[in-house]
């Protein structure tokens, strides 16, 4: 699968703006200055603290799963990485993981369909980029959407009280 998007992508513009995605996504800092940016504007801030929870906790989690599992990233000389990463560890994507949980808990505050084809361009970028396996992004877009809704769920108990 690497192979076969790197061959239809690899050439295409598809490529800086993958790096830019991983940029992006790196350390979930990307989404989490925009939950800043969203508690900052003033509306809707108990929502936008929540879902930047999930987002940091999402992103934890697939941190904390790659140190117990210890799956390494793909090295395959057809398809080499395309950006520098800060571990050798892959599974699951930490990108993913907080990428899903970015689409989430921000979706109801800036739009379900533009975040989730956010979500979908994160989790082409990493195979893209030579620095996941498929089945590495798919855990950690699982992992993300269900820490943020647990996130999600437990803010909304606390608030019923």
């Amino acid at each position: 699968m690497l192979g076969v998007t790197r061959r239809a992508l690899g050439g295409t513009p598809a490529v800086p703006c993958a790096r830019v995605l991983s940029l992006f996504g790196e350390h979930a800092a990307g989404w989490l200055l925009l939950g800043a940016g969203g508690w900052l504007v003033g509306r809707r801030r108990r929502e936008w603290a929540t879902a930047a929870a999930g987002v940091l906790l999402a992103h934890g989690s697939a941190v904390g799963v790659k140190r117990v599992v210890r799956r390494v990233r793909p090295v395959l000389d057809a398809v080499p990485a395309l950006v520098a990463t800060p571990s050798r560890l892959s599974f699951p994507s930490a990108h993913a993981a907080s990428t899903a949980a970015a689409a989430y808990g921000y979706g109801p505050l800036l739009g379900r369909r533009l975040l989730t084809t956010a979500l979908g361009a994160m989790a082409v970028s990493r195979v893209l980029l030579g620095v996941h396996w498929p089945t590495d992004v798919l855990a950690g877009a699982l992992l993300g959407r269900g820490v943020a809704a647990g996130v999600r769920w437990t803010a909304a108990r606390r608030d019923a009280r």
